[in-house]
């Protein structure tokens, strides 16, 4: 019989939608709640030792709602944010006590700062923070993007890129030390199972599993046959390196003592 709790989880992508702290209408859409507690019910069959809380369009530039989850959830589990390019240093430092570790763009729904501040910023909270950026984006936009994020100290691309018709643009990215999560099943267009084989023959280390929950306006919510999905996929080794050791390692905070 098939378990959930046989490996280690690191959730690498997930959200928490609290209707007490503010939420912006994104293209007429607003999510329900999906509190901390409903993240624990619906993966307590889990080994979830830790995860990334992403910051949604809907939530724009708020940091409240992020500041809340990371101390309901522990000091295992980290936060994506969204942030405006004249946030300042010392907003940063804090919100990198507070267990933030990288910034994101979403070009796909919105809600965050504008692609020309990409290069910019991500370099800056990067030198400031040790932040990553991570992307939101279809695939097939990236060649535009191409040579800045070649470029960039770290990064990493959402959802698998979403799209066939881009995937040769994320491979070859994958092939410059680009990052890539392995959530979203349920909003893609592509055979999951053959572009993760694809993406580890390239770069083991690059893919990082996460449950995508609650899949806001996702076309299928996430199943827990998606986890089923990269064992299958990728065989029981690389599996736990997929579910727990990228994650954990590219997610932890940069050593800031020197300076």
């Amino acid at each position: 019989m098939k378990k959930l709790s046989r490996f280690k989880l690191f959730d690498s992508h997930f959200h928490i939608i609290d209707k007490s702290f503010p939420l912006i209408e994104n293209r007429g859409y607003l999510p329900d709640n999906f509190s901390t507690t409903a993240y624990r019910e619906r993966t307590k069959d889990y080994s979830v030792v830790g995860g990334a809380i992403v910051s949604g369009s809907f939530q724009a530039f708020d940091q409240s709602y992020l500041l809340a989850a990371l101390g309901e959830l522990g000091p295992n589990f980290v936060g994506v944010t969204q942030l405006p390019a004249t946030v300042s240093d010392e907003e940063l430092i804090r919100l990198n006590r507070a267990g933030m570790r990288a910034v994101r763009f979403n070009l796909k729904q919105g809600g965050s700062e504008g692609i020309e501040k990409l290069e910019h910023f991500s370099r800056r909270v990067y030198e400031v923070v040790g932040w990553h950026t991570e992307l939101y984006v279809d695939s097939k936009d990236l060649p535009e993007l191409h040579n800045i994020l070649i470029q960039l100290p770290r990064v990493s691309i959402d959802h698998l890129g979403l799209s066939q018709a881009g995937l040769p643009n994320l491979l070859s990215l994958v092939e410059k030390g680009v990052f890539i999560k392995a959530t979203g099943f349920g909003r893609v267009d592509f055979s999951v199972k053959s572009v993760l084989r694809e993406i580890a023959a390239i770069n083991p280390d690059a893919l990082m599993f996460g449950t995508d929950l609650p899949s806001t306006r996702a076309p299928r919510p996430y199943s827990d046959d998606d986890y089923f999905t990269v064992i299958d996929a990728l065989g029981e080794k690389l599996a736990q390196k997929v579910f727990y050791e990228n994650g954990v390692k590219f997610y932890r905070p940069k050593d800031l003592s020197n300076k």
